[in-house]
């Protein structure tokens, strides 16, 4: 009876033994299935996340382009509220500008009435002046010229005066007294006395270099048609212009002899064409 006990013991050891070792091959094929769950289930919450964050990045790249399409519109705003401005000012402007371009014509139109005055005036005192200097003046030394309504008197200096000096020579006192009377018989024109002289340096008494004689020249012949022949002075201009406008290069004696000259220039009196300008473009 004993045995009989003894064995069934070990009969229920050994059977409880087989069972535990069933449940326990379960038990880590569960675990095994559980972990492999478990990292399917954290590599898909990964890529949820990635997918999050991209998703996150587009999310603010929209949102700064959102942000700016409205700062781009309120400039687009802004611009169009200054180009109607600009375009309100711009007409503004033309109209501005069409009133001077108006003005201007007016003046334009006043300078061509003064014009064909002061041409009308002058056609006749052309003829006077040119008729009488050039049956009053005939000489190698004498150059008239005419040019629209100014005459050009050139006299050389060897007529005029001695080399180096500006005192003025017996026989240049029958050529301005023709010139003086030409002068007088226009009171409407004045008339411009210039020296000119050629690149020799000279240096002497009150003559410190060819401005001073050009000048000293101007005035010698300026005051004999005063003075001797009753020019009104205030008619006269005296100008020196020294070397530095030759007629030929400096380089032979009978070009020297050509630069060395008086100039005496006859024209319509500025002062009187300025006037009939401003009163003209003033109507």
């Amino acid at each position: 009876m004993k045995k009989i006990t003894v064995l069934l013991l070990l009969t229920t050891i050994l059977v409880s033994s087989c069972v535990s070792k069933k449940q326990f091959v379960d038990l880590e094929t569960t675990h095994a299935q559980t972990k492999d769950e478990l990292l399917k289930t954290e590599t898909t919450l990964q890529k949820y996340l990635i997918e999050k964050e991209k998703q996150e990045t587009k999310l603010a790249a929209l949102e700064e382009q959102i942000k700016y399409f409205k700062d781009d519109k309120k400039t687009a705003l802004k611009q169009v509220e200054n180009l109607t401005v600009l375009t309100q000012s711009s007409s503004e402007n033309i109209k501005t500008v069409i009133s001077q371009l108006n003005e201007k014509d007016k003046y334009i139109n006043g300078i061509r009435t003064a014009m064909t005055q002061k041409d009308s005036i002058n056609l006749a005192l052309k003829y006077h002046l040119t008729k009488n200097l050039t049956e009053g003046i005939r000489d190698e030394d004498i150059e008239v010229n005419v040019e629209k309504t100014v005459v050009f008197i050139s006299i050389s200096d060897k007529l005029l005066f001695k080399s180096g000096s500006y005192n003025v020579t017996d026989k240049a006192y029958s050529v301005l007294e023709k010139i003086a009377k030409v002068v007088k018989d226009q009171p409407k024109m004045d008339v411009m006395i210039e020296g000119h002289t050629d690149n020799t340096p000279i240096k002497r008494n009150l003559i410190q270099d060819n401005w001073d004689l050009s000048a000293l020249r101007a005035t010698s012949i300026t005051r004999i048609l005063q003075y001797k022949y009753g020019v009104k002075p205030q008619r006269l201009i005296a100008a020196g212009r020294s070397q530095y406008i030759p007629l030929a290069p400096n380089d032979t004696a009978e070009n020297k002899s050509k630069n060395r000259r008086t100039k005496i220039i006859i024209m319509p009196e500025l002062n009187q064409f300025f006037n009939l300008l401003e009163q003209d473009a003033s109507n």
